[in-house]
């Protein structure tokens, strides 16, 4: 053990942390920095890590292969950074030796699986479709995925849904910042709008309220719209229900020559794995994306699914330049 250190437990480190950092990140951050840390800490109780002060670069290296074996390159990256930042802030109050951070190894992330992580292109999410309504029609996972296509909502939007917030005389659904009952919004009351939503997708809420949503109230009495037989949805079981429905194999035969009876990625947990599957944030980056291609208005697009004009450009657009010159001249053809 280094001199200078105090003896302080992997649990100890992350609620210390989480404090600190809970002035600057929002409810959405803090979150995502809870779960990422949650693995370490898993990995740390699985190895009886028991005091921060023995961590050696041998057990980060450890963890990063015991941690690739659940989830892809793009999401360890993810966790490895946050990693990182905590074990800064673990070597400011002595908990780990100075530089630790330094031995946090990020792995490189290939173009192709980071644009196929956050990118589903329309005729993918068409074909998904189409097999859910005919074969999963009004269920929960077709409610989930055609919400997020067709609106381009954030996952954690989808979450916030009461109910209530359905008007089908409207045709559209109400989005409400509700952080005192758990359900807090990105940006907050910002962030607050309708979306309208079209007859079909309309029909599909209504069935599926009518035959296949549990008849439940969260810890709070609001009534869910998208409901677990224990109450309001979790993001993470939102995730898991995207990343199987998005499976090539859910519905066909895998294009990558694994047994679905036997493969790994097919285990709840482990979907994420599959090269083909997708995250819910690929499902709006392509709604996105779409909406674009086919001449929706930037401002449009920004206000339906919350995200500004610059985020657009940097992080949505995937449009060529080509595409959009194409798209101005048929424009500014029909003044």
């Amino acid at each position: 053990m280094s001199e200078g250190l105090t003896p302080t437990s992997p649990a100890e480190a992350v609620e210390w942390y989480l404090a600190e950092r809970e002035p600057e990140l929002s409810e959405k951050s803090k979150s995502n920095h809870r779960y990422r840390l949650e693995q370490f800490q898993a990995f740390c109780n699985e190895h009886e890590i028991e005091n921060l002060n023995l961590l050696s670069g041998r057990d980060l290296h450890r963890f990063r292969v015991w941690r690739s074996e659940d989830v892809k390159t793009v999401t360890l990256a993810g966790e490895l950074q946050t990693l990182r930042v905590f074990l800064e802030f673990c070597a400011s109050i002595e908990a780990v030796e100075p530089g630790m951070r330094e031995r946090v190894k990020i792995p490189k992330v290939d173009p192709e699986e980071e644009a196929k992580d956050v990118h589903i292109s329309k005729d993918r999410a068409e074909d998904i479709l189409g097999y859910l309504d005919r074969f999963a029609y009004a269920s929960r996972a077709h409610v989930t995925f055609s919400l997020l296509w067709h609106t381009g909502i954030r996952l954690g939007t989808l979450r916030t849904f009461d109910v209530g917030d359905f008007d089908e005389d409207e045709m559209c659904l109400d989005v409400r910042h509700r952080p005192e009952t758990g359900t807090p919004l990105k940006n907050k009351q910002a962030a607050e709008r309708s979306i309208a939503v079209g007859s079909h997708y309309c029909d599909v809420i209504n069935d599926y309220l009518s035959h296949n949503r549990h008849q439940v109230t969260d810890d709070h009495g609001r009534r869910p719209l998208i409901t677990s037989n224990r109450g309001r949805l979790s993001e993470g079981s939102i995730r898991e229900t995207i990343y199987r429905v998005t499976q090539p194999c859910e519905f066909g035969s895998c294009p990558h020559g694994e047994d679905p009876r036997t493969c790994e990625a097919r285990r709840n947990g482990r979907r994420a794995r599959c090269p083909s599957s997708h995250s819910p944030h690929a499902i709006r980056r392509g709604y996105i994306t779409d909406r674009l291609r086919n001449g929706t208005p930037q401002e449009v697009v920004s206000e339906r699914s919350n995200v500004s004009g610059d985020i657009i450009d940097q992080h949505y657009d995937e449009r060529s330049e080509r595409e959009k010159m194409r798209l101005r001249r048929e424009y500014l053809q029909g003044e």
